[in-house]
């Protein structure tokens, strides 16, 4: 089992690598990643340094690609696949078919992942994405429960990976567009959830506002902490109460489930958060790597530990955690 770590940036890059990542996954700054936000990711004079540092130690870095390209900017989609083709990353992570056809006929050397964007939940289409674009792996969107993950896993044509750890939101990767009301920009082709020029946090006499565009999305107290303003997890007044009503602000973690996921034969764990810090990244890549070092070495025996735990619960959005879809015995 493959340990996938986030690479927003290079420090979080050699974080990642430092710690024990298996591989690394980024994107070219600009809007053809999903998670496009002001100063994150690679720009193309970097990847070669995030290459050459890859390489040197052993990590597999991969490229996404994996939001959706329009009729008047698809040129920018073609060349940040050449861009990856000519940089030999380890696979490029796609969700477009259009960007997966050209990939696959233009470069048909380059290793495809199906990103979670291409929000994918069946074999059958796993099925289709193998044959029509020889696919070799895909990302799981985070609406699955356990044994619906195994399901997919066993029936599967390629290699299967799941998200492991970090922030959670409504789990409609590649057909989310609340922010786009409020923004105009919708993360699917623009690349960000709440585009920062859109956010605005305003000190008032109830406390610390926080909005996208004009929508009121959180107050704060004084001295409470504020997490970045998205919709999904904003408080809003319904039948007179004011309350996380779409979702709360929370992590995913599956530490516990390990060696179920070893065992049903998950190829690989994600870890979400480019847009987090190095320190983030050097945090989680650590107690991720011991827990899947323990796992593998004796499933029977694994067990999580009070301090993987705590150090997760520290880097956790709104310092709890959960399984969510992965427990829902009724799914």
């Amino acid at each position: 089992m493959q340990l996938i770590c986030p690479a927003g940036n290079l420090p979080s890059l050699k974080a990642a690598i430092e710690h024990g990542a298996d591989a690394v996954y980024t994107g070219l700054r600009d809007t053809t990643n999903a998670r496009h936000f002001p100063g994150l990711n690679l720009q193309e004079n970097n990847l070669d340094k995030a290459r050459e540092l890859t390489r040197s130690k052993g990590v597999r870095l991969l490229l996404a690609v994996n939001t959706y390209p329009q009729a008047h900017n698809w040129s920018a989609w073609q060349r940040a696949v050449d861009v990856a083709a000519d940089l030999q990353v380890d696979a490029l992570i796609a969700a477009d078919l259009g960007v997966l056809d050209y990939a696959a006929q233009r470069h048909p050397q380059l290793p495809l992942h199906l990103s979670v964007q291409g929000s994918a939940t069946n074999y059958e289409a796993l099925r289709f994405y193998k044959e029509q674009f020889g696919i070799r792996r895909a990302v799981l969107p985070r609406v699955l429960s356990l044994r619906q993950v195994e399901h997919v896993v066993q029936n599967s044509p390629v290699e299967i990976e799941v998200f492991g750890f970090g922030s959670l939101c409504v789990m409609v990767e590649g057909r989310c567009l609340l922010s786009s009301y409020a923004s105009g920009q919708s993360p699917n082709t623009y690349g960000a959830c709440s585009p920062a020029e859109h956010v605005e946090w305003r000190e008032t006499a109830s406390g610390m506002e926080t909005r996208l565009g004009s929508v009121l999305i959180e107050r704060y107290g004084k001295d409470e902490p504020a997490s970045y303003p998205t919709i999904c997890k904003g408080s809003f007044q319904v039948s007179g109460k004011t309350y996380h009503a779409i979702e709360e602000p929370t992590s995913l973690n599956t530490l516990e489930l390990l060696p179920e996921l070893l065992r049903m034969g998950v190829a690989a764990i994600k870890i979400e958060g480019r847009q987090r810090s190095p320190a983030y990244v050097a945090q989680v890549t650590q107690v991720w790597r011991q827990a899947i070092d323990r796992a593998q070495r004796d499933p029977a025996a694994y067990q999580t530990t009070a301090e993987w735990n705590g150090a997760l619960a520290k880097v956790s959005e709104g310092s709890q955690t959960t399984l969510g879809a992965y427990s829902r015995p009724w799914q």
